[in-house]
């Protein structure tokens, strides 16, 4: 790795600005219907909801690059959605958002991945889902593996976020990690299940505390120093890669990159919701990755991130103003 980059919070976060940050992953539509219930349907003993109002937004990896264009910087697509009406809308939302769409694949065997919440009240009644898990195609495979590579040279690091929806898979992500590797690109990772070993020779990996114990298939004691260090290190073994952050939910989070180890309790808050806080730690730390921070800055600042977005209800990206003004005031 290159020296540690000295600069300030506002330095930092002014330098956010000039970051290209590839997120290559499975992207979707959130959908939200929300209504009122004043009967039950007379066909079946369901809720029959009034709609109100209907929302569209940006999903799965569509989430982090909310967060990373929140912090300043120019957020890139690469991944792969059908050529349905849903996917025609998931490119409309991303241009009304000036975000890009060079990086997207658009497949004819493929659906969109599109989650619809029917909300009545405050209560969710039912969630449906239009998706498919399955692999990209082995041509679809190479169409992206390619993108990735053109897009590469030209960014400063590279998130890998997996929603196990068939995108990414082994190959794909060696072939990519390896060129990065070539260019000097940092690499950094929001795994998933299905391919949570494959991610060897990256330079950052954000599993949770369940995904860490899923992926290595074993148990420990989270406040277990000693315990919770060799599951850290046996990661770091299998995989070959340079750090590990670890997101401990009320616990905080935990880091070990560039031969360092911090363990940081997390704020005290309000908490509202804690949806999409990993895509804004993701988010975060990336940016910190690409510009050579320190560790202890790297989960400081995306531990501090991730708790301020569980204050708001329902899944929003980072609002860097508050996020530097609190950085600055707990002088990070």
């Amino acid at each position: 790795m290159s020296p540690v980059l000295d600069m300030s919070i506002s330095e930092l976060f002014d330098a956010f600005n000039n970051l290209r940050v590839l997120i290559i992953g499975d992207v979707m539509l959130d959908s939200y219907v929300w209504g009122r219930v004043e009967r039950i349907s007379p066909e079946a003993p369901v809720p029959v909801v009034n709609v109100i109002r209907r929302e569209l937004r940006l999903g799965g990896a569509g989430n982090v690059l909310l967060n990373v264009q929140a912090l300043g910087a120019e957020a890139i697509i690469c991944s792969v959605i059908g050529t349905d009406e849903p996917g025609d809308r998931l490119v409309g939302e991303l241009t009304e958002r000036c975000l890009t769409c060079n990086g997207l694949i658009r497949s004819q065997s493929r659906i969109t991945t599109i989650k619809e919440r029917i909300i009545a009240g405050s209560q969710q009644v039912v969630r449906v889902d239009t998706e498919t898990d399955k692999p990209i195609t082995a041509e679809e495979r190479t169409q992206l593996i390619n993108k990735a590579k053109e897009l590469i040279p030209t960014c400063h690091v590279v998130v890998f976020e997996d929603y196990d929806k068939g995108v990414l898979d082994a190959h794909a992500i060696a072939e990519i990690t390896s060129f990065a590797n070539e260019q000097g690109v940092p690499t950094v990772v929001d795994p998933k299940k299905r391919n949570f070993l494959h991610y060897n020779h990256t330079t950052l990996f954000k599993p949770n505390l369940k995904e860490l114990k899923e992926g290595l298939k074993i148990e420990f004691d989270v406040d277990d120093p000693d315990q919770f260090q060799q599951a850290v290190d046996t990661l770091k073994n299998h995989l070959q890669i340079k750090g590990a952050l670890i997101t401990l939910s009320e616990r905080g989070v935990y880091i070990d990159f560039n031969s360092e180890q911090y363990r940081l309790p997390a704020h005290l808050r309000k908490i509202s919701d804690v949806s999409g806080a990993g895509d804004t730690v993701i988010s975060i730390a990336a940016c910190c990755v690409a510009l050579r921070q320190a560790p202890q800055l790297i989960a400081g600042l995306s531990n501090l991130g991730g708790g301020l977005v569980c204050e708001s209800v329902g899944v929003v990206p980072i609002d860097k103003a508050r996020l530097r003004e609190e950085a600055i005031r707990l002088d990070l």
